[in-house]
């Protein structure tokens, strides 16, 4: 079973909001009562460790004070700021490794409720070339990332490894062949509309055409390792309800435990 950290994060701040209101509610006075008697019995201020102890009510209680207030601004920065997450494929080399850690505008296509994913507010629309993440439509469980090829009423078309949008052919520039004698795969510079960006082309990779209409919505996305990517070339379409967020920064590499964390890796997302 997928883990929805999400889930479980409005479900915490929830059982440890209802201990902070019960403590303000109910146990906050004869608290403060509490500790008024003993300073007025007391002929000094009473230490540190005594006010401690004074304040403290039952193991529950005192859990759900300290950690409400640090699960609701967790809450609210990752359900409507920013998110991390971490790149667990290659589907989008070059453009990113596997054990980057990214930043995720989480507002830039608009305010939805955590969990539910209900758009509350909307923002702005998808752009061509915008690295998005996004639950998969086949298992919203799970995260992707990719980038938009396709918006809403685009006609799309594959054909030898060159992207048609509305009969236009999206502009490629060879930057290198790895490795440079035998090589495996192309370093490409891609002009999708406004953006540009590198991928990955393998050489041996069986060329195929196919062609799209992109429905009222819904998004066409793909891999800029593209010949290595699951994308809507073979499940479809992404609607715009399952949109998680706008892909802008990598913060860390970290490929993985027995290695070192690289800062250094901290980039904007073209």
């Amino acid at each position: 079973m997928d883990f929805d950290f999400a889930l479980v994060l409005v479900v915490l701040t929830f059982v440890t909001a209802l201990g902070w209101i019960y403590d303000r509610a109910l146990l906050a006075g004869p608290r403060r009562q509490r500790i008024a008697s003993a300073q007025a019995q007391a002929s000094q201020p009473l230490p540190d460790i005594a006010l401690e102890k004074l304040e403290k009510e039952n193991g529950l209680i005192d859990l759900c004070r300290s950690l409400f207030p640090v699960l609701l601004v967790v809450l609210i920065l990752r359900s409507f700021v920013v998110e991390p997450f971490q790149i667990p494929s290659g589907s989008m080399k070059p453009t990113l490794k596997v054990g980057d850690f990214i930043l995720v505008n989480k507002w830039h296509y608009g305010f939805r409720l955590p969990v539910l994913g209900t758009k509350m507010l909307p923002m702005n629309d998808p752009l061509r070339g915008d690295v998005v993440v996004f639950k998969y439509p086949e298992n919203p469980s799970i995260n992707y990332i990719k980038r938009v090829v396709g918006l809403p009423g685009d006609r799309i078309r594959y054909q030898d490894k060159t992207i048609y949008i509305n009969g236009k052919p999206q502009e490629q520039t060879l930057k290198a062949q790895l490795p440079p004698q035998k090589p495996r795969v192309l370093l490409v510079e891609e002009q999708l509309g406004d953006v540009t960006h590198q991928m990955y082309r393998d050489v041996g990779f069986p060329r195929i055409s196919a062609e799209w209409v992109v429905p009222q919505g819904q998004y066409f996305v793909m891999g800029d390792n593209r010949d290595n990517s699951n994308d809507s070339r073979f499940w479809g379409y992404v609607p715009d309800e399952l949109l998680v967020g706008k892909a802008f920064a990598v913060w860390m590499h970290w490929p993985d435990f027995f290695t070192l964390p690289d800062i250094s890796a901290a980039r904007a997302i073209k």
